[in-house]
């Protein structure tokens, strides 16, 4: 890429476009594999990573995060429940909140699956260097939607 980052031509950009959909491949390919063992799909692994993110979360809160529509996010709940992987509790405030947590088993599955996309991150950002990872990070931030970009926040700053 040219060193005058603020006029990319179309054609880097594509190129960064498909770096992007090719890094997302292998970024999702090992949790991928360990999902498809247990008849699980990503919507299953997004679910168990923002519950473990956020202990206690609400399934609405769930759902605006994920994008999902209720019936989506109500499937994959129910496997989850039924598998013994997430407990969801009705809410002490409001009776009509469900508040999802992890089992020890879901606790367990979500180390795995983490454990192998923080392995290939590492390694990447081990690779690219320092500015590499910061100018990742703030690209990718700069590409979230206004109201994505607070969750991303909220997650990160671990609030609830």
């Amino acid at each position: 890429m040219s060193d005058n980052l603020l006029f990319l031509t179309d054609e880097q950009l594509r190129r960064a476009i498909e770096a992007m959909f090719f890094a997302y491949r292998g970024f999702t390919a090992d949790p991928d594999r360990i999902l498809s063992e247990m008849d699980y799909g990503r919507a299953h692994h997004r679910a168990i990573h923002f519950i473990h993110r956020s202990p206690g979360t609400t399934v609405n809160n769930l759902l605006a995060i994920l994008g999902v529509t209720k019936q989506s996010l109500n499937r994959v709940l129910r496997t989850l429940v039924e598998d013994g992987l997430v407990q969801s509790r009705v809410g002490t405030r409001d009776r009509r909140e469900r508040h999802l947590y992890l089992t020890d088993a879901g606790e367990a599955l979500e180390r795995k699956l983490s454990d192998a996309q923080r392995t290939r991150m590492r390694a990447a950002f081990r690779e690219a260097g320092p500015a590499a990872v910061t100018g990742f990070r703030e690209v990718l931030e700069h590409m979230m939607d206004p109201e994505l970009r607070r969750y991303f926040t909220a997650v990160k700053e671990g609030e609830r």
